[in-house]
């Protein structure tokens, strides 16, 4: 079975670094600190997201890092509708800059199309400037 992702933007982030805040001033709702992000939609292709699938987070217009995906959580409402908890890794995981324009929800993307995580000597690098990683993506340099 093929493996896929999803891409999400990160709402209400300027950086891999405020997602990485928000995760240490939110509990977890999880004892071993998985995290969750609770979207309307039901994924089509789960079967190939908990394949090995992760969710890569654009943030400003870049992908920028990466969750890997544990599993999927039925979660209701409280308006009593069904919808997807997407309970991640709680480990984020830096990736190469790559541009993507503005969507809603949420999109498949395939592993070949996503951006390769960054090598170990570059992980505690910080994020650079939104402009700048955006430009470099678009002539080709990660």
């Amino acid at each position: 079975m093929d493996c896929v992702n999803i891409l999400k933007l990160c709402v209400g982030a300027d950086s891999v670094e405020d997602l990485i805040d928000w995760h240490r001033t939110h509990p977890s709702p999880f004892p071993t600190g998985e995290r969750r992000h609770v979207t309307r939609m039901w994924p089509r292709r789960a079967e190939e997201l908990l394949n090995g699938g992760s969710l890569y987070w654009v943030v400003k217009g870049v992908i920028l890092c990466r969750q890997r995906i544990l599993r999927l959580d039925k979660v209701e409402g409280k308006d009593g509708i069904l919808r997807c908890g997407i309970v991640m890794d709680p480990n984020v995981i830096r990736t190469e800059a790559a541009p993507r324009r503005p969507f809603q929800g949420w999109r498949y993307l395939n592993p070949a199309d996503a951006p390769r995580d960054l090598r170990e000597s570059r992980k505690s690098e910080p994020t650079l400037p939104t402009e700048l990683s955006q430009a470099l993506a678009d002539i080709g340099v990660r």
